[in-house]
């Protein structure tokens, strides 16, 4: 049977699979207006799961100006719940979703191993976990992070409200089976970069990129900048243009001697980011090297506005677009690749937990590695930190 998600008659045969396709291509025609935030690799799998008012939510909420890493989450949160209701129940998502679907959805992804082991339709059923397989949305055979099914929850709570909605996501029978589920899958947290890179482990990976090719010139600038501007996140990384730098005095070399040698300074205004918003005034500093391999990438490229960090293509040409995130952590990936490292040890997010990691070890207090970094939780910043003073201070050498 042809599949219907805006509740169309369903059709059969050729006629279903031609407007399928008729209906996938409109869609997929309606999210390049969102090319900017959705990569381009994923619209044609969420022109194939989305329904056109999920299609029309989300132009709207970029229209309202909602920030690009909200709205990429939304929409891959989207893409997922439209992808499991249709494997789970054979139907798009139901708006807005009855309690029942809510509790389900929990049931399928907060489970407990032991009574998976006597009880085989316990937690998410086996055939609904092939299609979500064979559709590379789901790559593990055990219960979620809880923080991602309370996220895909938030996103469809969000989602919700915005199409002039009241769900049932604070529904106490919701909620009570949010906890018991966490409980009963109680697993260890797993960190976004199993390893941090540190600045021993920058220098292998910038020694990878030590060419004259424009493609080493420009891996060299993006990850001495996202390391030294304090751990920036892919997608700042991905964004950051050339207006958002802006000059600034030379800095002394050693700050208790201001007389002495100055090394050249850079700031970085943000802008609208994870913890901050469009008219935030909060910027980080380039001091020193990054500067001059900063500077030396965009002379190099031609650069004088829009995208710092571009694509180049199999023959060494610049492209105007933009890196996206998934690119920056997929270049990350293969320098540390080259650098004789395991590439599925580390992601873009270890030059995050690495700058803070690396403050530690250098001593630099806490406060002052956050106002680089700009982490607005110290209970976060903090767990970084703390591993690395561990690990050299005397608590765990009382016997040695």
């Amino acid at each position: 049977m042809g599949r219907q998600p805006d509740g169309n008659a369903p059709v059969t045969g050729q006629l279903a699979k031609t407007q399928n396709a008729e209906i996938v291509a409109r869609r997929a025609e309606a999210l390049d207006a969102l090319d900017s935030v959705l990569p381009f690799d994923r619209r044609d799998f969420l022109a194939g799961v989305l329904t056109d008012d999920d299609v029309a939510t989300l132009r709207h909420l970029a229209k309202e100006g909602i920030g690009a890493n909200s709205l990429r989450a939304l929409a891959s949160d989207l893409g997922y719940l439209e992808a499991w209701s249709f494997a789970a129940t054979g139907q798009p998502l139901p708006w807005p979703a009855p309690e029942t679907l809510l509790i389900k959805f929990v049931a399928h992804h907060l489970w407990d191993f032991a009574k998976r082991e006597t009880d085989p339709v316990h937690g998410m059923p086996a055939d609904v976990a092939a299609t979500m397989k064979s559709q590379g949305l789901l790559r593990t055979d055990g219960p979620h992070a809880p923080s991602t099914v309370r996220r895909r929850l938030s996103s469809w709570s969000t989602l919700t409200k915005w199409r002039g909605l009241t769900g049932k996501f604070n529904a106490p029978g919701l909620q009570s089976a949010i906890k018991l589920a966490v409980r009963a899958s109680a697993r260890p947290r797993g960190r976004k970069s199993k390893k941090a890179v540190t600045a021993d482990i920058l220098t292998a990976l910038l020694n990878t990129c030590a060419g004259d090719r424009l493609v080493d010139v420009r891996d060299r600038a993006l990850l001495i900048t996202a390391f030294a501007s304090g751990g920036r996140r892919r997608s700042e990384i991905a964004s950051l243009r050339v207006e958002q730098i802006v000059g600034e005095e030379p800095v002394p070399a050693d700050p208790k001697n201001p007389d002495g040698e100055k090394l050249p300074c850079r700031s970085i205004r943000l802008g609208r980011t994870k913890t901050t918003q469009a008219d935030s005034e909060a910027f980080v500093l380039l001091v020193g090297r990054p500067v001059t391999v900063l500077q030396s990438w965009l002379e190099r490229a031609g650069i004088t506005e829009g995208a710092v960090f571009r694509g180049i293509d199999r023959w060494g040409n610049l492209e105007k677009r933009a890196l996206t995130p998934q690119a920056v952590n997929l270049i990350l990936k293969r320098r540390v690749a080259e650098a004789g490292f395991d590439p599925a040890a580390f992601s873009a997010h270890g030059l995050r937990s690495g700058y803070l990691t690396e403050t530690a070890r250098r001593g630099i207090p806490l406060p002052e590695a956050m106002q680089q970094s700009q982490h607005r939780s110290v209970q976060q910043a903090s767990n970084y930190y703390n591993d690395a003073e561990r690990t050299l201070g005397r608590a765990a050498r009382i016997i040695v």
